[in-house]
């Protein structure tokens, strides 16, 4: 069963339940710090060539379903009525570019956007990196907000793979295969960007050499209790195995 959209495309329904998600996960990760006011942005894969995307410029308190908006990948909304976020052209960027990606969410959080204003990148101080698919977390030159440049930007970053990368005197970028693991890996990525924060104060944080991320990849793989449902990135078991 489908529904036509405000301009005339049919919308599955599955939209219906993408849209509640981002909702409840948006104001998940506003609760626990890593969204604040009308900073930030989540998106969701919906079906072939069209997305969901949170509106622009509203209080994630004030967010419902209905004001997610449906777009194309091209940036076209297809239903919806509101404006969906500024930061449309990077979402549809990054769908575009890595079909394995289901979901992005975009955060101002306060680590990671300190290491991305001192213009750093986040070596492998911690194994959990490797949760990213990355041995270094890349830094995005600035471009402004909404932009082109800053898509072509971050899809020159993160088009060959990694799902998470910080963008400079802005914010985070994190993916996902969905959005559970999208706000995963927006976790992973804020505890990496306040760990090294932290040992910076103090000291030169060891790194780990790439071989030893390659071994921690692939045991997290196997990671969790066997049956157990767990985001669909795999890899995605929170700050650290126990």
């Amino acid at each position: 069963m489908r529904r036509r959209g405000t301009g005339g495309r049919v919308i599955p329904l599955r939209a219906a339940e993408i849209r509640e998600a981002i909702v409840e996960t948006a104001q998940r990760l506003q609760r626990i710090g890593l969204l604040s006011l009308t900073a930030g942005n989540l998106s969701v894969r919906v079906e072939g060539e069209l997305m969901a995307i949170t509106p622009t410029g509203m209080p994630y308190e004030l967010i419902g379903p209905e004001d997610v908006v449906i777009t194309d990948l091209a940036g076209n909304v297809v239903d919806g009525h509101r404006r969906p976020s500024s930061e449309l052209p990077f979402h549809s960027a990054v769908l575009r570019a890595r079909p394995d990606i289901g979901a992005v969410v975009h955060t101002h959080s306060l680590y990671a956007t300190t290491l991305a204003v001192l213009g750093r990148t986040i070596p492998a101080i911690h194994y959990v990196i490797a949760s990213l698919d990355l041995t270094t977390v890349p830094l995005v030159p600035y471009s402004t907000y909404g932009s082109l440049e800053l898509a072509d930007g971050i899809t020159a970053a993160i088009g060959a793979g990694g799902k998470a990368a910080l963008l400079a005197n802005h914010g985070a970028l994190a993916l996902g295969t969905d959005l559970a693991g999208a706000a995963t890996a927006a976790e992973l990525l804020e505890f990496l960007a306040s760990v090294y924060h932290h040992a910076l104060a103090v000291g030169e944080p060891v790194v780990l050499p790439d071989e030893e991320i390659a071994v921690v990849g692939e045991r997290h793989r196997d990671y969790g209790q066997p049956g157990e449902r767990r985001p669909s990135d795999a890899r995605d078991g929170g700050a650290a195995p126990r």
